[in-house]
């Protein structure tokens, strides 16, 4: 299986990731990163199968893919 690395600090929290994610395993986390935005999270890090949606969509190359 695949999975993510999301970088909380250069995410301004615009939901792409959130909803391009087939398996929706990605919210907005509760606390605030540097810049005052919602960074993306990985909720369930076992779910991820690494297809790469989140990353074709997300505008600030904020997340790294690993398979």
């Amino acid at each position: 299986m695949g999975y993510i690395k999301i970088r909380e600090e250069r995410c301004k929290g615009c939901t792409l990731c959130i909803n391009a994610c087939p398996k929706k395993i990605i919210s907005l986390a509760p606390y605030t990163n540097s810049k005052g935005y919602n960074p993306a999270t990985l909720t369930n890090e076992e779910a991820c199968t690494g297809c790469g949606s989140c990353y074709a969509f997300c505008p600030d190359v904020c997340i790294e893919v690993y398979r």
